[in-house]
Formats: structure tokens, sequence, C-alpha cells
């Protein structure tokens, strides 16, 4: 190696994009690309204080009552009591519940159809 290589600075090119439109570059030469780091990280910390913190107890939430939805399509519902008299609504009730979890067990099996279809074309 020479002299001429080890004095040799090397600028560093940053390039951003916001995903479609717009784009920026910048050149950053050596000796001040800890400045550049210095003021790039204050500007993500100053930004970052405006997103909003992940809500763990909603999520948890959200994630037992859809297990609890899918148990419930998964059970069969028991169609029993009198077709008349004394708990006539509550059999219809029963039968109105099995034809929606029939539904929706319908509507499941088009979805993952669907899904797999898609899963062959993709890979």
């Amino acid at each position: 190696m020479t002299d001429h290589d080890e004095t040799q600075e090397f600028p560093c090119i940053l390039k951003v994009t916001d995903g479609s439109r717009t784009n920026f570059s910048t050149k950053v030469s050596s000796s001040e690309l800890n400045k550049f780091h210095a003021a790039y990280g204050s500007l993500l910390k100053s930004s970052m204080g405006e997103l909003r913190k992940r809500d763990k107890k909603r999520e948890k939430a959200n994630a037992e009552q859809a297990a609890k939805r899918k148990k419930r399509m998964t059970e069969p519902v028991t169609v029993e009591g009198p077709k008349r008299g004394n708990g006539r609504r509550k059999r219809q009730r029963q039968l109105k519940a099995a034809l929606k979890q029939q539904e929706s067990q319908k509507k499941f099996k088009e979805r993952e159809e669907v899904r797999k279809k898609a899963e062959v074309v993709i890979p």
C-alpha cells in the first residue's frame, strides 16, 4: 500500500425513498460521519415519540375472543327441547345458532380453499 491509499477519504452515499415517488440521496464524507450519525439519531428519537405503544391487553383480549369464536364454530350445537309449548323459543334459538354455525363453517372452508390456491400460485 502506498501513502496515497491511506490518506484518501471515501464518501458514504445515503439513499432514502418513501416507497414510491420521492427519492433523496446525499454524500457524507468519512470525517463528518459521526456528526451525521448524531444528527440522524436525534431525528429518529424525536419522531419515535409520536408512535403509540402496542396495547398488549387489547391484543390479548382480541386473540382470546378469536379463539373462543373458533372453538364455538367447531363445537356442535345440540338442538333439544319441544317443538311446541314451553321451551319452544329456546329450541328456535338453538336451530338459528346451528344454521349460523353451518354458514360460518362453510365460509371458513371457502377462505381456506382460496388461501391454499394462492399459496400454490405464489411459491
